[in-house]
């Protein structure tokens, strides 16, 4: 069995997190829009920053941030801005906190006009092939949403190939996956 190859650098306690992530999630299509906010604000999250420390936080920000209910988090006054600023267990940036609010606002109203947030992923996914198509789509719709933050988003939902080698397992789950669907 051979895995990525990144998997193959972490040592210790790290890898147990990395290899959860790699073999249960990462490149797996998701359709929950919930989730899918989630795996947005992770990526923001991480930028600047380590993996290891998004995955060592993901369940203090999913209590921090309503488990990422986009309805919640999209009605955060001052008061839920502040508490989040003031929560030691996440990553307390401004810029990062202000736009997980406003991308779930945009998220209310794309889910208004197409159904859900899914749905406008895989609309555009039809028609979008490249990562500069849709970086712009991305920076055009979402706050805080860069060339990296977009590969790794659409690459750790499956929109984007690339998350994993071909000889890697699961590599194959996936592959499955998508042809049942």
């Amino acid at each position: 069995m051979t895995y990525c190859d990144y998997l193959t650098t972490i040592t210790g306690d790290q890898l147990s997190l990395h290899k959860e992530y790699h073999d249960n999630h990462y490149g797996f299509p998701i359709e929950n829009d919930d989730e899918l906010f989630e795996r947005l604000m992770f990526e923001i999250n991480q930028a600047g920053l380590n993996w290891i420390l998004i995955l060592k936080k993901q369940h203090n920000f999913r209590r921090a941030f309503d488990n990422f209910q986009i309805a919640k988090v999209a009605v955060y006054d001052e008061k839920e801005f502040q508490r989040l600023m003031n929560d030691q267990g996440i990553i307390r940036n401004r810029l990062k906190i202000n736009a997980a609010i406003e991308n779930a606002k945009v998220i209310l109203k794309i889910r208004e006009e197409t159904g859900s947030f899914r749905k406008w992923l895989d609309f555009h996914s039809e028609k979008i092939k490249s990562l500069e198509e849709w970086t712009k789509l991305f920076k055009k719709t979402f706050k805080f949403t860069g060339g990296e933050i977009v590969n790794e988003f659409l690459m750790s939902t499956g929109y984007l190939p690339g998350a994993h080698s071909h000889q890697c397992p699961v590599y194959e789950r996936i592959k499955i996956l998508k042809q049942n669907k």
